[in-house]
């Protein structure tokens, strides 16, 4: 059985990388302005958006013009969203008339899906109107997405180009990201998923009788549409609370290899789309290979954590005293690892089973991956950023070490670059910590726990980093719906994304007016082996020393306490 199952895993890794590369080639031509297969179709509704908004998509800007239209677009789509989901009770499409959201919770959702973190701290199918699902949620799932890809080609632009201040224009790029990426892609897995029994509708709740004569309210909806653009644009927000683990957000084995696919699909393209506007694909390959071996690492940890024989379910019966607590039958341990690894490498934070139910390594394992940064493979746009970030600071330390200038793609970096980069690194683990500890020292934090010691910590360092980090997944037992946690994570979640954004639009900035120095013998080769294992060394330890001591009293003492015979 467990063959069939890693035989899986390694078609699953085959086909995805396999639409990645020549989709990363597409993208890279759209972003350069090229002609494509979609040009003749959408090139006249892009001019027509450009008149109808003033834009000349031939204007560049320098990179504070860049950013202030990025920061100003996102708190404006935020505003807005806060303002649906406040009046949604006297908005259109609102057949089961679910009122206004209390104030917090609403300016929580509202900094959640503007910063394409999709934090839900509400119940979707009962808290929010089919006009806020299509209107509010899944634009901002286009949006958040759009401007995260956006920025991220300002950033490449920065070290393709030379003595220019110029990085592109955001409101084209945002553009281009939505009307020949993300929404081709959105159709196309929106019909398979309707095929395969997702509900696209605007009837209300169908109320069943169960065969014990009970009465059931089912929701209804506009899922399918929603549930493609959450998993492409890594947004993760689903329509129902149990998120992919609902039947009808995720309803056969299709749809599960689907959407985990559809998780990695656009970061993976991201790195090759990298490879081929700087016009060197090796180095885009060599990023994408220690990405790849990090996604592998973590995922065999997660697996090997999952599929130990637990003493206590062997004690009340279990066979084989597998853990499928928290799981979905149909889908079992092994699909269940690989979505939780997927989506925490991401900043997508969907998920088919819960994580609180994982077993203590594989929730270090996952908070590891968003605590780096979701810097294998990453989000939509950002992801990648982080690991530039990361880059920069590896030859930060090559540069050390061979007494040279450090230097990437031919651009010597300077102190500012440096300071820029560690910023983008060290300010969402301050933001995250700092508000962590804040949770675990007041009442209001520990009022949301259900489990005590370890576990409860888990919790609370779980929430903390997928808020800053922009993933929006949980441990299902903390109740993070009071005014507390809702502005606590609502600050962690505006830290995330503009410590991030802003910093590597600024390394763009400078890095652009730089010429570039030709390569000699003396230069550090970042495109070979010794490239990928410095670069993956300089994360982990960067990671290990960021976050080893925090996690020793949360999940690795978990463990321990697992292993001595005591569970929460």
């Amino acid at each position: 059985m467990l063959t069939n199952e890693f035989l899986f895993l390694g078609l699953f890794l085959a086909v995805t990388i396999g639409l990645a590369i020549p989709l990363g080639s597409y993208m890279a031509k759209v972003y350069e302005g090229q002609r494509t297969v979609l040009s003749g179709l959408l090139l006249p509704i892009e001019r027509l958006l450009y008149g109808l908004c003033g834009v000349d998509e031939r204007e560049e800007m320098n990179w504070k013009s860049y950013a202030l239209a990025a920061v100003f677009f996102t708190v404006l789509g935020g505003v807005l969203l806060f303002i649906i989901e406040m009046m949604q009770g006297w908005l259109p499409l609102n057949p089961q008339n679910i009122p206004g959201m209390r104030w917090d919770t609403a300016l929580n959702t509202a900094i959640s899906f503007m910063t394409n973190t999709n934090w839900q701290s509400y119940v979707g199918e009962q808290a929010m109107s089919y006009f806020t699902q299509m209107v509010g949620l899944a634009v901002h799932n286009f949006l958040s997405a759009a401007i995260g890809m956006a920025c991220l080609v300002a950033m490449i632009r920065g070290f393709s180009r030379k003595t220019t201040d110029l990085l592109g224009n955001f409101w084209v790029d945002m553009t281009r990201s939505v009307l020949y990426i993300l929404m081709p892609l959105s159709v196309i897995f929106s019909l398979i998923f309707l095929t395969q029994g997702m509900p696209q509708t605007f009837r209300k709740s169908v109320v069943a009788t169960t065969l014990e004569g009970q009465t059931q309210t089912i929701a209804m909806g506009p899922v399918a549409s929603q549930i493609s653009i959450k998993q492409l644009g890594s947004n993760g927000g689903g329509f129902f609370n149990a998120n992919s683990a609902h039947p009808f957000e995720n309803p056969t084995s299709l749809t599960n290899f689907l959407e985990t696919l559809a998780i990695l699909l656009i970061p993976m393209a991201l790195v090759f789309m990298f490879g081929a506007m700087i016009g060197n694909k090796k180095q885009g390959r060599a990023i994408f290979i220690a990405m790849l071996l990090l996604y592998l690492l973590g995922l065999g940890v997660i697996l090997w954590a999952e599929l130990q024989p637990d003493a206590h379910l062997q004690g009340m019966g279990v066979t084989n005293g597998m853990n499928m607590e928290g799981k979905e039958e149909r889908f079992g341990i092994v699909k269940s690892a690989l979505w939780e690894e997927s989506t925490t490498v991401t900043s997508n934070g969907s998920v088919n089973a819960m994580h609180d139910s994982s077993a203590p390594l594989a929730g270090l394992v996952q908070m590891t991956n968003m605590g780096l940064g979701e810097i294998i493979f990453g989000g939509v746009g950002v992801g990648l950023i982080g690991m530039f970030f990361h880059v920069l600071l590896t030859m930060f330390v090559v540069g050390l070490m061979i007494g040279r200038i450090p230097e990437f793609l031919g651009k010597k970096l300077g102190v500012f670059e440096m300071v820029m980069s560690v910023l983008g690194l060290v300010g969402p683990s301050v933001a995250m910590l700092t508000l962590g500890a804040i949770a675990i020292a007041v009442p209001a934090g520990l009022a949301g726990l259900n489990n005590p010691s370890a576990h409860g910590l888990s919790e609370i360092l779980y929430a903390y980093t997928s808020a800053v980090q922009n993933n929006g997944s949980a441990f299902a037992g903390l109740g993070a719906n009071t005014v507390f946690f809702n502005l606590t994570l609502a600050v962690n979640m505006l830290i995330g994304r503009f410590i991030v954004i802003i910093p590597a639009l600024a390394i763009a900035g400078s890095v652009a007016q730089k010429k570039v120095v030709p390569s000699t013998s003396a230069t550090f080769p970042t495109t070979n082996w010794l490239f990928v294992i410095v670069l993956m060394s300089v994360i982990l330890i960067m990671g290990g020393l960021t976050f080893f001591p925090v996690y020793t009293l949360g999940p690795i003492l978990d463990h321990f306490f697992l292993l001595a015979g005591k569970a929460f």
